[in-house]
C-alpha cells in the first residue's frame, strides 16, 4: 500500500483502483481541495476506480464542495466508514444533494465491512 498526504487528507492507494481516503481533522474541504483531491485520484489510479471514505476524523465542506465531491465519472463506487451519528446524518445529507449523480454508495459502521463489500464488487 502506497500512502500519499496531501495537505488537507492522507490517500492510502490500496490496489491500482481502489483507495482509501482520510479527511484530516478539522479540516473545512474547499472546491480547490476537490479539485485537488479530484486531480490526485485521477493521476494515481486506473479507471473505473472505487474508493473507501474513512470518516475518523471530524471534517466539513462547503456548499460549493458538496456539489462536487465524487463528481468524477470515473468513480464506480464508494464505501464509507462513519463512526457516529453526526457522521452518518453529514453523509446523508451529502448524498442526497448530489443524488443526481447516481452515486453507487454504501454506508458501514466499520472499516473491515466496508473493504469486504468493496472487494465483492471490484474482485480486488
Amino acid at each position: 500500500m502506497k500512502v500519499f498526504k496531501l495537505s488537507f487528507a492522507t490517500i492510502n492507494i490500496i490496489h491500482d483502483c481502489l483507495a482509501e481516503v482520510i479527511i484530516n481533522d478539522g479540516v473545512e474541504m474547499n472546491v480547490a481541495m476537490v479539485e485537488a483531491y479530484h486531480n490526485f485520484l485521477l493521476d494515481h489510479l486506473t479507471p473505473p476506480f472505487s474508493l473507501l471514505v474513512n470518516k475518523i476524523n471530524p471534517y466539513s465542506y462547503t456548499f460549493e464542495a458538496q456539489v462536487e465531491i465524487a463528481s468524477l465519472k470515473e468513480i464506480d463506487h464508494m464505501a464509507v466508514v462513519i463512526y457516529n451519528s453526526s457522521s452518518k446524518m453529514a453523509t446523508n445529507i451529502l448524498i442526497q444533494l448530489n443524488k443526481t449523480h447516481d452515486w453507487n454508495i454504501e454506508l458501514f459502521n466499520n472499516r473491515e465491512e466496508a473493504m469486504d463489500w468493496l472487494s465483492s464488487v471490484k474482485k480486488v
